[in-house]
Order: C-alpha cells, then sequence, then structure tokens
C-alpha cells in the first residue's frame, strides 16, 4: 500500500519519543532512508499515520523490535565485495603483521558488524596468516553494533548453508564445524572476537587502533553526523592505521582526516590532525559554535584507551563509568552508564563485588582479589586480579570506588604491554606534533586544489549512498521472500507425502472392503447389521437371495419397513437386549417366508457389535432350518 505523505514534525515527534523511551537516537540518520524505512514498517501493520503509529509503539512492546529491524538494515555476508577484501588480506595485513611490536597486539575494530560475519571474516584472514592457536595473543579483534538482537546472532556464530555460500570451501572446512544442519564458527575464531553494544554517533570510540572497518555504515547517517563520527574514527586510530570502508563511500569532503590508500578498494590511511585541532573529537567547538552534551578530558580518554577494564561505582551505588576494555569485556553499553551497579551482571559476575565495595568503604582501603575465575560457556577460562579502591574527595569523604580487572591469564605479556603503552603515549604525542606541523603546508596545497571538485563529487556521493541503500533494502526483502518460498516448498512436499499416505490408506480399505465382501458372500446364512436406531448398515448377497431385497434399496432404512417376510417384531426384544448389553448372544425361531412366497423355518441369531457399552449396533445371523 502506498504511505500518504506525513509532516516532518510527526516524523521529528516520532524520533523523540523513540529517543525518550529507548534510548535510539535516529536524528543522525538521512531523512529519506529513514522516512522510507518507517514508512515500510507502518504499511506491514497496515497504520497510516505517525500518531496511529506511535499508539501502537506503546501498547505493543514487541513492536519497538520490529521496527529496529526495519531500520537497521542489517544486510552483511563473509567476504563481502571480495576484490576490497583480497586487497586488504595482500597488501594491509602483511603491512600491519610486519610493523607490530613484540608482544604488542594487533588492535581491530570492526564498527556496525550486524551479525558477525565481518570479525569473524577478519579473524579467519588473520589466523590463516598468525596461525588460530596464537591468534587471541596477537590480535584482538572488538565488533560493536547498535543493534542488540544482531549481536544476539553474531555472539552464537551460526549461520545457515546459504550464509556461508561466500567463505573458501578451504577456509570452511578449518574455521566451522556443522552442527543440526547450520555452520558454527569454531571456538578459536569465536574466542578472538569481542562483541558489544557501541553507539558510533553517541558512545566515546574505541582507542589505539591499528585497522578500523566501518563498510557501509556511515552512509546511513546524514552530511553532519558523518562528519561528527568520521573525527571520531579519526581519533581512535593509531598515526600509522587504516581505515576500511564500504564501496559506497568516499570520503571526498573528508581529506583533511584521512587520505585514500586505494580508492577503489576504499582503503584510507590516517592523516593527523590540524595543529589548531589538539583535543578529542568531543572537544566544544569554538566561536559560537554548538558545544557536544559532553567534553571528554584527556584524563578520561586515557582511562578510555587503557589495556586493561575499569568501571567506577559512585557512593549510592550507580555505574559511573566504564572504559573501552571493560565495555567490550563486560558487554557494557552506554545505556547502563547511570544504571543500579546491583542491577548488572558485571555487580555478581565473575564474582560478587558489592559487599567487596563496602568492605573498601568500611576499612578504607583497596580490597585485592587474586585469580578470579570466569568461565565461557565453550569451557574456556579467564582469570582476573579485581582491585576494589575506594575514591575520596578533598575532605576525606568516599566519593565512589574504581574497580580494575587486570587479566592475568598472561600476566608477563600485560605488564610489558602496559609498560610500553605509557612509553608509546609520550612517543606518539612529540610525533604527533612534528607530523602535524608538516602535514599543515601539504593539506592546504591539497585543499585549494580539492574544493572545485568537492560540489561535484559530493552530490554524486550522496546519490551513490542513496542507490547503496537501496540496494541493501531489496537484497533485504529478496531474503524474506526466499525464505517465504523455502517454507512454501517445504510444506508442499509434507503435503504429497501426506496425499500418498491417504491413497496408500485408501487401498488397504478397499482391499478390506473385497475381502470383507467375498467373506460375506461366502456364507450360507444371510448377515444383516443394524445400528441402535435399527437403521440397516450391512445388507449380505445371501439377504439378497433370500428376501429379493438389493443391498441399495436396503441400505439406510429400517428393517421393520421392508416387507421381506422376516417377523420383525418377534426377535425385537432379542434386538434390545444385545444393544443394552443385557447379553452377547440371542437365538430366536421364527417361521417367515422367502422372496417368491414359500414359507420356512428360520433360526436368528442375535450379536452385539463389540465395543463400549451400550453397543452402537447388532449383527443378525438368519439361517434357514429344517422344522
Amino acid at each position: 500500500m502506498s504511505m500518504p505523505h506525513q509532516p516532518d514534525n510527526e516524523m521529528d515527534e516520532l524520533i523523540q519519543y523513540i529517543r525518550a523511551t529507548r534510548g535510539f537516537d535516529f536524528a543522525a540518520y538521512k531523512r529519506t532512508t529513514l522516512s522510507r524505512r518507517v514508512h515500510k514498517r507502518m504499511a506491514e501493520v497496515h497504520i497510516s499515520s505517525f500518531a496511529d503509529y506511535r499508539d501502537l509503539l506503546e501498547a505493543d512492546a514487541d513492536e519497538f523490535n520490529a521496527l529496529f529491524n526495519t531500520i537497521l538494515i542489517n544486510v552483511t555476508s563473509f567476504f563481502r565485495d571480495r576484490p576490497a577484501w583480497d586487497y586488504l588480506v595482500e597488501q594491509i595485513l602483511p603491512d600491519l603483521l610486519a610493523r607490530r611490536e613484540p608482544g604488542q597486539p594487533l588492535r581491530i575494530w570492526s564498527a556496525g558488524c550486524a551479525a558477525g560475519q565481518e570479525p569473524y571474516t577478519l579473524a579467519m584472514v588473520l589466523a590463516e596468516h598468525v596461525g588460530s592457536g596464537d591468534l587471541r595473543n596477537l590480535v584482538k579483534i572488538y565488533a560493536t553494533d547498535i543493534d542488540q538482537a544482531a549481536l544476539a546472532q553474531a555472539r552464537q556464530g551460526s549461520y545457515s548453508d546459504k550464509e556461508v555460500s561466500d567463505v573458501p570451501p578451504s577456509l570452511q572446512e578449518r574455521y566451522f564445524d556443522m552442527v543440526d544442519g547450520r555452520y558454527l564458527v569454531r571456538n578459536g575464531i569465536r574466542r578472538a572476537v569481542i562483541f558489544g553494544r557501541h553507539d558510533l554517533n553517541t558512545d566515546a570510540p574505541i582507542g589505539r587502533l591499528n585497522l578500523l572497518v566501518c563498510r557501509n555504515t556511515l552512509m546511513y547517517f546524514n552530511a553532519e553526523a558523518q562528519s561528527h563520527v568520521l573525527e571520531r574514527l579519526h581519533f581512535a586510530l593509531e598515526p600509522d592505521g587504516y581505515l576500511f570502508l564500504g564501496k559506497a563511500e568516499m570520503l571526498l569532503s573528508h581529506g583533511e582526516l584521512f587520505a585514500p590508500v586505494n580508492m577503489k578498494n576504499r582503503v584510507f590511511c590516517k592523516l593527523e590532525s590540524r595543529p589548531d585541532r589538539k583535543t578529542a573529537p568531543d572537544e566544544s567547538a569554538k566561536n559560537g559554535a554548538p558545544a557536544p552534551p559532553r567534553r571528554m578530558s584527556l584524563r578520561e580518554l586515557a582511562a578510555d584507551a587503557a589495556p586493561v577494564a575499569i568501571v567506577t561505582v559512585d557512593i549510592d551505588g550507580t555505574l559511573a563509568s566504564a572504559n573501552a576494555e571493560a565495555r567490550g569485556l563486560f558487554g557494557i553499553g552506554s545505556s547502563d552508564i547511570g544504571q543500579a551497579f546491583r542491577n548488572l551482571e558485571i555487580s555478581y559476575r565473575p564474582v560478587e563485588l558489592r559487599s567487596r565495595i563496602e568492605q573498601a568503604y568500611g576499612e578504607n582501603r583497596p580490597v585485592y582479589l587474586r585469580a578470579i575465575e570466569r568461565k565461557f560457556p565453550d569451557g574456556e577460562f579467564q582469570y582476573f586480579d579485581v582491585t576494589i579502591a575506594p575514591l575520596a574527595g578533598g575532605d576525606g569523604a568516599p566519593l565512589g570506588a574504581a574497580i580494575t580487572f587486570a587479566d592475568v591469564t598472561s600476566l608477563k605479556r600485560s605488564r610489558d604491554e602496559l609498560q610500553r603503552s605509557r612509553e608509546d603515549l609520550e612517543t606518539t604525542y612529540e610525533e604527533l606534533r612534528s607530523t602535524n606541523e608538516e602535514l599543515e603546508t601539504t593539506n592546504e596545497e591539497l585543499q585549494s586544489s580539492n574544493e572545485e571538485l568537492e560540489t561535484t563529487n559530493e552530490e554524486l556521493q550522496s546519490s551513490n549512498e542513496e542507490l547503496e541503500t537501496t540496494n541493501e533494502e531489496l537484497q533485504s526483502s529478496n531474503e524474506e521472500l526466499e525464505t517465504t518460498n523455502e517454507e512454501l516448498r517445504s510444506t508442499n512436499e509434507e503435503l504429497e507425502t501426506t496425499n500418498e499416505e491417504l491413497r496408500e490408506r485408501a487401498v488397504e480399505v478397499e482391499s478390506l472392503n473385497d475381502r470383507l465382501s467375498a467373506l460375506l458372500s461366502s456364507l450360507s446364512a444371510a448377515v444383516v447389521v443394524l445400528n441402535r436406531e435399527l437403521l440397516i448398515e450391512l445388507w449380505s448377497r445371501s439377504a439378497e437371495e433370500l428376501w429379493g431385497v438389493r443391498t441399495a434399496e436396503a441400505l439406510g432404512r429400517s428393517l421393520a419397513t421392508l416387507d421381506i417376510g422376516l417377523p420383525v417384531g418377534a426377535i425385537q426384544p432379542a434386538i434390545r437386549c444385545c444393544l443394552d448389553g443385557g447379553s452377547q448372544r440371542e437365538q430366536v425361531r421364527v417361521e417367515g417366508r422367502t422372496r417368491t412366497g414359500r414359507p420356512v423355518h428360520l433360526e436368528v441369531t442375535c450379536s452385539p457389535i463389540a465395543g463400549p457399552l451400550p453397543s452402537s449396533g447388532v449383527i443378525l445371523l438368519v439361517e434357514e432350518i429344517e422344522a
């Protein structure tokens, strides 16, 4: 059905309602794409106005999930755009591995990972370079998405035959197991990927990255939001880091942040920030520009980049902050900040922390927990040294507690990594200052040349992004149709099987009827079957010959209405006795006549039809006897 035009203010009200009730902020998404996706969902539930659809959201909480699944088009696949992946595997990854410091793992972030195919592709190609046994020690892969349902599917690592069709057979054999008809990612690959919820537009970025993969995600944001997100991604990368984008994303208007390494395959390298930009991308703008809702201090950024997991809880028992490592390890989302700590899983797993926090407050000293065990569903273990340190103000009054989770599974490696990180921060600062000065002149020259092309390129970029979005929507719809067709084919096969069984049973019944007719025809005595109303249900051939009434004329009629020369009144007491369960066999001798009028002596044997009492019918066996 076609949807009527809806005023923009009604769309804005719906976006504000979703943000207020569920914490999803779609204001930064392209309005045309967002409107099209919302109208698609409204058409599916047969609603034509935003007001009516908001009423549905208020009445049915499950409708939010259906709406988010429609807006967040989770179209992805293994090795998507294969030539681009070939370039990444053959050129970029070897360069990153060659420049990796001993004991320093590569840090990779897959932003907008959807159902997990992209980070698992990264894990597989890296395992081919370093070996699956060393993968967890040499590489850290963070995979994030705003869609919790997609993340749940990604954590399972279970895919259909169609979904893994783009994975080369050799990689399927090495990195997947077939379980209940689905391909399950093996533990060595699954443990190398850390999944967590993250909103690119509002949450702090994961830091110190060597490679950032964000493919076909930026195209859903409007120009302002794209600029904001790209500054965050720029800050997250190391000076020699790479950015890997989708085929519809070219960064033509952001030449001051990234330079193309291979434009055809959408691989970019980080350029140092302009000299006038000394802080993280969240610093408030100058000269009257609107300030963002929160300024990230250098201390907060350093904590967010720390290689150990750190969370802070205020004196009221509220989760105040969680750095990137903590968010990745324990699945803490931005919506959890400000929530009661006791309601979060981290408060009791892998160890009960609430009582230890009270102990730290009471004793006014840190509480240390050694070698705390954390067990994963696949049977693997991880161990932490946990420190609960009370935080006090200038007057000595407690303000809260900082909780640090130090991974001591490889204690020596972790200590060396922390020391190198501190030295790297100092070296990086000097390199940034020097490189910024060198690049400023070059950037100004490039900017002058690019200004004339930017307007045309931006229009082409916008059209390209819109086409790519439409293509993904069509692909999503096509997948839904294929699933429906497969279900219909399965149902048809079941119906054909059922029909075949019914035909076989009909043949069996027909065979049994033929045998019964032959058996009755072989009896010299007449056989008559009556129901409880004394209506004839069976009339044997011998009965036809004895009284001259055909079966078609007898069936369904009352025995008493047939003029056949059988004194029915004389045998009715015996019939009723058998029907009511009073006897299993009654014999009556009566005088009757045949179809030719010849007098005969008849012996009538009455037997009830076997079954629950009272009987559903009676069988009459009528034989001619000598006087």
